[in-house]
């Protein structure tokens, strides 16, 4: 017979993770000239494509907008992206609609992961968005160009952060309710 094994949690990574967390916040001002790696585009990407799927159909797809042209043009349309004009870098997150009715729940959770991921690179980042808004979903397809099927959730500006932003505290005890209402 196996022993059983305890498991213990490693509380280094524990405290990293929930430490990263608490601190990710939005940021819309970015050092203009300072340019991010195609290594750290790629871990925000796969951070983002590590997200939980229903029934692991992974219905994202991930723009990466690096063109000045498209990223003012973007800034221009979007209402609340105009931060876009002075970023280095954007992630749109979009979902097939045909893999999944619910590709903006898989993708708002690719959204989540690549933030937290920004955060933990040092990089400020931001969630604009693009779904359900039928103008701001326009814009963004005709921008860059998406198929019919592919649908935008949000647009993510991503850079050096450019001041100090502090994280908000959003704990609300009055927001829990144990077994009923």
């Amino acid at each position: 017979m196996e022993k059983e094994q305890t498991i213990i949690p490693d509380k280094v990574k524990q405290e990293a993770v929930l430490s990263n967390i608490q601190s990710r916040k939005s940021v819309r001002n970015y050092i203009a000239d300072k340019t991010i790696s195609k290594e750290d585009i790629t871990t925000l990407i796969k951070a983002g494509m590590a997200a939980p799927s229903g029934k692991d159909v992974r219905p994202w797809e991930i723009i990466v907008v690096d063109n000045k042209e498209i990223l003012a043009t973007l800034a221009e349309k979007l209402p609340y992206a105009k931060m876009l004009k002075h970023a280095p870098l954007a992630i749109v997150v979009c979902g097939n609609k045909e893999k999944s009715s619910y590709w903006y729940l898989d993708c708002s959770a690719v959204t989540q992961n690549i933030l937290l991921a920004a955060e933990a690179l040092g990089l400020g980042a931001v969630w604009t968005a693009a779904y359900p808004y039928d103008d701001r979903m326009n814009a963004v397809t005709e921008s860059i160009g998406l198929p019919e099927n592919v649908l935008p959730l949000n647009v993510i500006p991503i850079g050096y952060p450019e001041g100090e932003t502090k994280p908000k505290d959003k704990y609300d005890e009055s927001k829990i309710h144990y077994n009923a209402w």
